[in-house]
């Protein structure tokens, strides 16, 4: 058991003193957007001698037998606090096989590194845990709802050439040729994109369907003046988690996070696949290439347990989460000994004893737990526990 100290992502879209006041740490001057634990590669976060990174490659059996069977000697998951004030780019993950063959097609090419689009060959299935009120898009939303909103614009005609099929296929491959054209970037598409949100001025106030719609058009345009991917963007569903809600992300799901602040768990991946709202990197025929077309609801998550340790339940082998809500007096053994596991203290004070020693915790600690090791946490505290979801213990 060791402390960890993780990087900070300076990204735009980030929040200047969020993740500074969730972590007790000071303001830098520059949009916080993401805060890293883990090992990935180019980076790891840091331990008392060395990386994380590091002290497994030396130290691969704190990885466990179990993790290592599956995954090898490589860390499987990566924790985080995002914190957005303006929306993400529109990106989904890849899967497993899909992250695989595209950096193979980008080594194989000579694709420089800050131009390919899967950074790495693994999968990132992801879940988010509000800590505020987050809003994010997810999912397509069904394309005659879709369809009879834009239409009650007024904008009917005039969209017709891109929306038509909405109402003219079914299903999937409706929703397909739809997102496609609408992530084409030229003069009709934005002059489509500046008629939507004209007429969505006038509807912000209405609380309905519509006027959540609305809010969306004119939010997005606000951070991304004349953008035509906001056609694009208006096809999924909005979904709001309040505090201590989840959302589920699975390879192949579009999404954007809008704003808010959360603690997000994934495979240890920084494949993002982006399609528009951005002037990163965008590659369209990767999108299409992974992304589920399926009509969906969210995939919102509520944690299981006694309200002092609670897990957030997903299916993905390379990671699971737990939030612990430890009041003064009680005592808990931590879950998943056969796992690796970080643990970020986020609020109040715990102690936390093994075989290898003790460590005080208070907001914004982060500790690194290797597999095998039973830890004892006591005190009044808030925080959440990463850990391997191959591995039960």
């Amino acid at each position: 058991m060791e402390r960890l100290s993780g990087s900070i992502r300076n990204y735009a879209w980030g929040s200047m003193d969020a993740i500074p006041h969730i972590l007790g740490s000071e303001q830098d001057g520059l949009p916080q957007a993401e805060y890293w634990l883990g090992a990935y590669e180019s980076d790891p976060s840091s331990a008392a001698e060395s990386s994380l990174l590091e002290r497994l490659r030396l130290h691969p059996e704190e990885l466990g037998d179990a993790s290592r069977r599956r995954f090898g000697d490589r860390l499987p998951f990566l924790l985080k606090v995002l914190s957005a004030a303006k929306p993400l780019s529109l990106q989904a993950h890849p899967g497993r096989q899909s992250a695989r063959d595209g950096h193979a097609r980008s080594m194989a090419a000579g694709v420089e590194a800050q131009q390919r689009t899967f950074v790495d060959d693994w999968p990132r299935p992801e879940l988010m845990v509000a800590l505020s009120d987050v809003e994010a898009l997810y999912g397509f939303r069904d394309p005659l709802h879709t369809r009879a909103l834009f239409d009650a614009l007024g904008t009917r005609t005039s969209l017709d050439p891109v929306l038509g099929p909405l109402t003219e296929r079914s299903g999937p491959a409706a929703l397909a040729e739809v997102f496609l054209d609408a992530l084409t970037v030229d003069s009709k598409r934005r002059a489509m994109s500046r008629e939507v949100v004209s007429a969505a001025v006038n509807h912000v106030g209405e609380d309905s369907d519509l006027g959540e719609f609305c809010r969306t058009a004119v939010q997005l345009d606000e951070h991304r003046p004349d953008d035509s991917t906001i056609l694009a963007a208006l096809l999924l569903n909005r979904v709001h988690l309040s505090p201590g809600q989840a959302l589920r992300v699975p390879p192949g799901t579009l999404h954007t996070y809008l704003s808010g602040t959360g603690v997000e768990i994934s495979a240890n991946s920084d494949n993002i696949v982006r399609g528009g709202l951005t002037d990163k990197l965008i590659d369209v025929d990767a999108l299409i290439s992974i992304v589920d077309f399926t009509s969906c609801g969210a995939h919102l998550v509520d944690p299981a347990g006694d309200g002092e340790l609670d897990e957030y339940p997903t299916d993905f082998p390379e990671c699971r989460l737990w939030a612990l809500h430890l009041r003064p007096g009680n005592v808990r053994m931590l879950p998943a000994s056969g796992s690796p596991r970080i643990l970020l203290v986020l609020g109040g004070h715990a102690v936390c004893s093994s075989s290898s020693g003790t460590e005080e915790t208070v907001r914004g600690h982060a500790l690194w737990i290797p597999a095998g090791e039973q830890v004892q946490v006591q005190g009044n505290c808030d925080g959440f526990l990463a850990g391997v979801g191959a591995v039960q213990g």
